[in-house]
């Protein structure tokens, strides 16, 4: 949800960012997101229905400047992976302000309104990144 929000609002201000989202476990790799989240992001006027899962590499330290992760687990697994202590991962909700936590809820066993509020926390999220590395 996050690299479709990301892409969505990018493209809307015209700003050239190369994305890629992945997992830090192999659990679904190659599958399209969950039905619920895409259903969620398409209520955002968003599509994610192109992308799919794919592990978290080595060589994504090197590709990308900005690792997110969405919640601690996932940002301690990305330091534990990073190859020469490259520590370019942060938790997305570090952008955010105002929120009493700085994980990503997992909405997976929750509701359609659980999806819905991971999409707008991230569209929050997001946009600061934006204003963040745009500046």
């Amino acid at each position: 949800m996050a690299e479709g929000v990301m892409r969505h609002l990018a493209r809307e201000r015209g700003i050239n960012v190369e994305l890629d989202s992945a997992g830090t476990g192999n659990w679904h790799a190659g599958e399209a997101p969950d039905h619920r989240a895409q259903a969620a992001m398409r209520r955002g006027s968003i599509d994610i229905s192109d992308l799919r899962a794919r592990q978290v590499r080595p060589t994504d330290f090197e590709r990308f400047d900005l690792l997110l992760a969405m919640d601690a687990d996932n940002l301690k697994e990305l330091h534990r992976i990073a190859p020469n202590n490259a520590h370019r991962a942060v938790l997305i909700m570090d952008y955010a302000s105002g929120h009493a936590s700085k994980e990503v809820p997992d909405p997976y066993y929750g509701s359609d309104a659980d999806f819905d509020a991971v999409r707008d926390q991230l569209m929050e999220a997001c946009t600061r990144v934006l204003d963040t590395i745009h500046e």
